[in-house]
């Protein structure tokens, strides 16, 4: 990996989609915190997993539409 950053993505992540569109572009990880903190504050430990449920299926659904079965196949070419 010589050369090469490893990107984070730390802001401006609300759903899934934002998650996909970050990682097609190359980002190693996405931070969450906002959603986090929101759902900590609406419900609690439930509030947490719930958005991370949604968080989840949004991914999957997204993914699928993509016909993406792993997120290795993400690619820029799917980001217009």
């Amino acid at each position: 990996m010589a050369g090469r950053a490893e990107i984070l993505i730390d802001g401006g992540v609300r759903r899934g989609s934002d998650v996909i569109k970050a990682l097609a572009l190359g980002a190693k990880a996405v931070m969450i915190g906002r959603p986090y903190l929101y759902a900590l504050a609406a419900g609690g430990e439930a509030g947490v997993d719930r958005m991370f449920d949604l968080l989840r299926a949004e991914i999957i659904r997204d993914m699928a539409l993509l016909g993406c079965t792993k997120i290795s196949d993400l690619t820029a070419e799917y980001i217009r």
